[in-house]
């Protein structure tokens, strides 16, 4: 991949715990620098606790890193992004859910993820470019919702048209497509600073 000597890439998972058939199990396999911010042992759905999670890791990385967050880790990424520490050189959002609108069963309640820190979400410009790749049958988010995300946070909206959320359960698995947005971020961006605003 191009410039893979130069950056490192941070996967951002979500709330679940290592899937090995997940697409970015298998983006990680394929990629020279790479670093996977671990689950929570406790309190695993406190969003300070993922947030840290994430600042942990990229404390420890030098040079440019591009994030590569799916489902609640672009939650994560959007929230670290907020009081940004460091600059990154760009995030591929991938699929993120609507945590203001109740989920289906079985994932946590609006008055859960509230407790948990997770809500209100960031409406804010993100301080490095994105790109957020929306499902238009994502059962945890609706297209229109998508797309109002991306504006709030100046992302390029790519859509992925009927994927699910993106997910095991969904078919998905090693995507490929993972590789091709993550090539555009690195070869069309450059390093920003945080509170700089997005390149565009």
């Amino acid at each position: 991949m191009t410039e893979s000597a130069e950056h490192t890439v941070v996967i951002v998972p979500g709330l679940r715990d290592h899937v090995p058939d997940h697409w970015q199990t298998h983006l990680a396999e394929r990629l020279d620098k790479v670093r996977t911010v671990p689950p929570l042992e406790h309190d695993s759905l406190s969003c300070a606790g993922r947030v840290a999670a994430l600042d942990t890791v990229l404390a420890d990385i030098d040079g440019p890193v591009v994030l590569v967050a799916h489902s609640a880790g672009a939650m994560i990424t959007v929230h670290w992004a907020q009081q940004a520490t460091r600059p990154v050189r760009g995030a591929l959002l991938a699929t993120p859910p609507d945590f203001e609108t109740p989920l289906p069963q079985g994932y946590p309640a609006p008055d859960e993820l509230k407790a948990a820190g997770w809500n209100p979400m960031p409406w804010r410009r993100l301080p490095f470019p994105s790109i957020v790749a929306a499902s238009t049958t994502d059962p945890l988010a609706s297209y229109r919702r998508v797309a109002g995300m991306a504006e709030a946070w100046g992302s390029r909206l790519v859509d992925l048209g009927d994927v699910g959320h993106l997910n095991p359960a969904s078919g998905y698995g090693y995507w490929p497509r993972a590789e091709e947005l993550l090539r555009d971020l690195i070869d069309t961006t450059a390093v920003v600073k945080p509170g700089a605003g997005a390149a565009r």
